[in-house]
């Protein structure tokens, strides 16, 4: 009897990096241990790993494709763990502006910042949204990303939330990079409710909460969902993330907490108390929360990005957040204001360089606890048989010329479910 055709093989990888190790999000030492196969081989059938292993033990199987990836280093397809991809316009001059001195909060209060995206995005139609957004997924996949957290956040009212979740739930049937979709219609008290942001809470509890939780049970129910609420100066302050919380919760979804971008408000406290999936940015994050969390199952999400789009200099106390044994993850928060990035390449760069990661931990970062980050962990992040196969071809001799070497993109094939769906060519 003949041997079933695989979907593809791969094979002479310099270096193949697989991850692999026991479940759950890495922590502390253990984000060290990349599973570094040399002269590396895969097997991927029916979309996910069959097989990995040294080259010389490589079962003689047919395939449909075969990768030679002799002097390249193959590893997991990135997961990038925050984003907030789907927005109309663009808000260039506002970092004019930064560059002239006014800080995050005074573009906001003068009109710009998240309302100013919030207008444009309300009144482009759904086609609009997908065809701005489609372009920037492309730039992703092309940057090696194969799973990315995609946030809405830019609608602010039921109707426009709405029309950004069918809009990702679009995008993610039309292209390669697998969505996994969060509600943030707490991203910012807008500006009809700027005089009564306990009414905003309650609009958001008693009737875009029921509404999205409708929505998401009809349409995608297949994907987790996440709640997630922007606690910090000038947004939604700890009681009120409670409240918005508690009640996704009660509707089963999961939770995520944007937290301490510009002021510790205690929202890290919150999220470990409520069992969030992770807490973002951390940026403000103080020294017992860090040992809070790395007590907890919460998941850390560091943006270097952010920090640097915003030309400041204070970074994620990431480093403390490992040597607690916490987890830490890593995204791009790619956005119209802050950060308008869709590398995780030059993310990778910058958490070694400012967050001061080893290149090992950067790599377990923006692979593995990325994943766990966005509730995907048991299908995406590493290169184990079961696993679904998403992996990357790069053009590095080893994997410490990924952060090595920045401003560029290394990656020469990106692979979704066994299948190249991106290929650049040599020279």
């Amino acid at each position: 009897m003949a041997a079933p055709v695989a979907d593809l093989v791969v094979k002479h990888a310099a270096q193949l990096i697989t991850l692999a190790g026991p479940p759950g999000p890495r922590r502390g030492r253990a984000m060290d241990i990349l599973g570094l196969v040399e002269d590396g081989a895969l097997i991927a059938q029916d979309g996910r790993v069959a097989w990995v292993g040294p080259t010389r033990d490589l079962p003689d199987t047919p395939a449909r494709e075969v990768l030679d990836a002799t002097g390249k280093v193959v590893l997991p397809g990135f997961v990038d763990a925050h984003t907030h991809v789907v927005w109309a316009g663009d808000r260039a001059e506002e970092f004019a502006m930064r560059l002239r001195g006014a800080t995050y909060l005074e573009v906001q209060a003068a009109g710009g910042g998240i309302m100013r995206t919030v207008q444009a995005t309300r009144a482009a139609t759904a086609e609009e949204l997908a065809a701005e957004s489609l372009a920037r997924l492309r730039e992703m996949l092309a940057h090696g990303t194969t799973t990315a957290e995609a946030k809405t956040g830019y609608g602010l009212e039921t109707a426009a939330e709405i029309k950004q979740l069918e809009v990702l739930h679009d995008l993610d049937q039309r292209q390669s990079v697998d969505l996994v979709p969060t509600f943030l219609g707490a991203h910012l008290v807008p500006a009809e409710w700027k005089e009564d942001p306990e009414g905003y809470v309650r609009l958001l509890v008693e009737e875009m909460l029921p509404a999205v939780h409708r929505w998401w049970r009809a349409t995608w129910p297949e994907r987790p969902l996440f709640c997630d609420v922007f606690c910090d100066e000038g947004a939604f302050d700890v009681a009120q993330a409670r409240r918005i919380l508690e009640a996704a919760r009660a509707l089963g979804m999961g939770l995520k907490l944007h937290v301490d971008e510009f002021r510790n408000l205690g929202a890290a406290r919150l999220g470990v108390d409520l069992g969030a999936t992770s807490v973002d940015h951390v940026v403000c994050t103080s020294p017992e929360e860090i040992r809070l969390l790395a007590r907890s199952r919460t998941v850390a999400v560091a943006l270097p990005g952010t920090t640097f789009g915003l030309g400041h200099t204070d970074y994620a106390p990431a480093r403390e957040i490992v040597d607690a044994g916490g987890a830490l993850a890593l995204g791009t928060d790619l956005n119209p204001g802050t950060c308008w990035c869709p590398s995780m390449p030059f993310i990778i760069a910058l958490a070694c360089r400012y967050l001061r990661l080893t290149p090992a931990e950067a790599l377990c970062a923006a692979t593995v606890n990325a994943a766990w980050a966005c509730g995907c962990g048991e299908q995406v992040g590493t290169l184990e048989p079961g696993k679904q196969a998403d992996l990357l071809l790069l053009d590095l001799p080893t994997y410490l010329h990924l952060p090595y070497r920045f401003g560029t993109n290394p990656v020469q094939a990106v692979v979704k479910r066994g299948k190249v769906v991106l290929r650049r060519e040599e020279g």
